[in-house]
């Protein structure tokens, strides 16, 4: 029975009313407009954007060589189509490697150790020894090795008279960001007193990189300046990586005439770069790293 001194509890049904909905909407689109401004879009570079010295209205066409490499990368959907997801890096890293097979020049591959890092030296033939250039692949910080990237690493040879020493450093995501550009500095310092031939000072020393290697070149030309370091003669950066936001308007402007492939890997390259940026933001990060 009853106790009528007892008021009587109206239970609130657990179905969530429309402007909750609504308000819940409206708070998740806050949140990620805000983690759009305040954590992801960095320092702004527009001034560089428009700057005169840094544009060129010249749109030559496309060599046949350009051509080639474009028609080799469209192979890379074939090779993923029915391959689950979590192969992918596997069947896209045995894709890179042999993706630009080495033209027998008479160029030399010397495995070699280079304080616990995996490397090769290349040497073209006639090469000055005591020239060295340490060179840093490209791959996304994924994929890419000393193999893949030969073909690059023996022209530099032959160009700048000197050994090539490419590494083959430490990669995501078996590894942390940090791993990558700290072999690269383990390199450098390595090189300065080791060459070919064994223990030798160098006489010259350069480093390049693309793409993904282009980036740790530029980290690595940092990081030597702010601490007082032997600095390179000269450093190539191929294309690096230096906004994760992929929101420059040279790519926007360039768009449609970009392979598909190319295309549809921006949204993975976006969340590829976030993470290996780290909290300090994509367009900040990617630039050189000098902690």
């Amino acid at each position: 029975m009853a106790c009528p001194f007892l008021p009587t509890v109206a239970h609130r049904s657990q179905e969530p009313t429309l402007t909750e909905i609504l308000l819940g909407a409206l708070a998740l689109v806050a949140a990620v407009w805000a983690i759009q401004v305040f954590y992801l879009r960095g320092q702004n570079l527009r001034v560089f954007d428009a700057h005169p010295d840094l544009r060129s209205d010249a749109s030559p066409a496309p060599s046949e060589e350009h051509r080639a490499v474009v028609a080799s990368l469209d192979g890379i959907a074939a090779a993923l189509q029915g391959v689950p997801r979590r192969q992918h890096i596997a069947v896209l890293r045995q894709y890179m490697d042999n993706a630009f097979p080495v033209v027998e020049d008479g160029t030399r591959f010397i495995p070699v150790d280079v304080a616990g890092i995996p490397a090769e030296w290349v040497l073209a033939p006639g090469v000055d020894p005591g020239r060295r250039l340490l060179y840093l692949h490209g791959g996304a910080w994924t994929m890419g090795s000393p193999k893949s990237h030969r073909r690059l690493t023996s022209k530099f040879s032959e160009v700048a008279n000197a050994a090539v020493l490419a590494i083959d450093y430490r990669l995501m995501p078996e590894h942390p960001r940090m791993a990558g550009i700290e072999d690269s500095r383990a390199a450098w310092r390595w090189m300065l007193d080791h060459g070919p031939e064994g223990a030798a000072p160098a006489s010259a020393v350069f480093v390049a990189g693309d793409s993904a290697g282009g980036n740790l070149t530029l980290s690595l030309i940092a990081w030597l300046r702010d601490h007082g370091l032997r600095a390179p003669d000269a450093a190539v950066a191929l294309s690096p990586a230096t906004d994760a936001t992929l929101g420059s308007p040279s790519l926007k402007a360039n768009l449609p005439p970009i392979p598909c492939w190319a295309r549809c890997s921006r949204p993975w390259l976006r969340c590829r770069a976030r993470c290996c940026c780290g909290a300090a933001g994509p367009r900040t990060a990617c630039a050189p790293a000098t902690r």
